[in-house]
């Protein structure tokens, strides 16, 4: 079976992470995710205290396994967000859009395990230094808020560059990308793009349609004038925003107004036609529904074959 140190530290059975996807990571497919030995993860997103504290309430009556919360730092409640993970004592903590180092020192003194989303090694290593237990190394293959560097490039830079485990996350959905991911350095992966076809994935069903059917290059980044950009697929909202986004008399303030409720219209609404469907590169790759703990121990499985296998490389 696979050995990492993940496993040890989260007290988890398999080194995968489920990305906390907005809108979409909530308690039922968190908890499904632990189920099946991986770290479910809930997204915060905009969500204000108590909200979010219904969601931990009802994973926690899902599982008994460990799972974590995904705190979106550009939230107008994330002061409430890290409240309330604190008060419910929730093991581990992702971070998405932005550097949490406002909220590192309450967080680590509340027991909270602090895993960071990270684009560069830079932030990887100011988030060792603030005493981060890991950091999820994510490139630009991945769906949602992307940055820059793709996975193959920023994983081993960030491997090389802190001595925190490190997750690997960006264009992964099968045990190719897993057994990859280990080669480069890191001692587990996130997935959240694959785990939009679960079926405990309560994601509208035209969603789920929407990443099935997609092919290798149905997905488009746009938003890179606001500076946020973003991965979703492509339909009439992302090639229009990407139309005005090129023209020059297009105000900034035009294409925030353009984009804002997009995510909930796909993912809640159903509306793939003119809502935000986030989603990464690797959705070509995905082809049915499947239950949280076949995605998890297949990918395992798979990864765990292939490694065994290397050696038929090496004369």
């Amino acid at each position: 079976m696979l050995v990492s140190p993940i496993c040890e530290l989260l007290n988890i059975k398999y080194p995968v992470f489920q990305g906390g996807m907005a809108w979409i990571a909530d308690a039922e497919l968190a908890s499904a995710v632990s189920n099946a030995g991986g770290l479910g993860i809930i997204a915060a997103m905009n969500s204000n205290g108590e909200q979010l504290r219904e969601q931990i309430k009802k994973a926690k009556q899902l599982t008994d396994k460990p799972f974590g919360v995904n705190l979106m730092l550009m939230s107008p409640y994330i002061d409430e967000a890290v409240k309330v993970v604190c008060e419910e004592k929730v093991p581990v903590v992702t971070t998405g859009a932005g550097n949490p180092s406002k909220y590192m020192e309450q967080l680590l003194n509340a027991d909270v395990k602090v895993f960071p989303v990270v684009a560069s090694v830079a932030l990887a290593k100011m988030m060792e230094k603030m005493g981060a237990h890991g950091v999820v190394a994510e490139g630009c293959e991945s769906g949602g808020h992307v940055g820059e560097t793709t996975t193959m490039s920023l994983v081993p830079q960030v491997a090389d560059a802190v001595n925190i485990p490190v997750i690997a996350a960006g264009g992964i959905a099968d045990g190719r990308g897993m057994a990859a991911a280990f080669m480069l350095g890191a001692v587990g992966v996130q997935m959240g793009t694959r785990f939009l076809t679960a079926f405990e994935c309560n994601v509208h069903k035209n969603y789920k349609e929407k990443v099935i059917k997609a092919k290798d290059r149905d997905t488009i980044v746009t938003g890179k004038t606001l500076g946020h950009p973003v991965r979703t697929i492509k339909n009439n909202m992302s090639r229009e925003f990407a139309k005005k986004e090129m023209d020059a008399n297009t105000t900034p303030e035009e294409l925030e107004a353009m984009g804002a409720g997009g995510l909930r219209r796909a993912a809640i609404d159903g509306d793939v036609k003119n809502g935000s469907c986030m989603c990464g590169q690797i959705a070509g790759m995905i082809k049915d529904e499947a239950s949280c703990k076949d995605i998890v121990e297949s990918v395992c499985s798979e990864a765990e074959k292939i490694m065994i296998g290397a050696d038929k490389w090496v004369k």
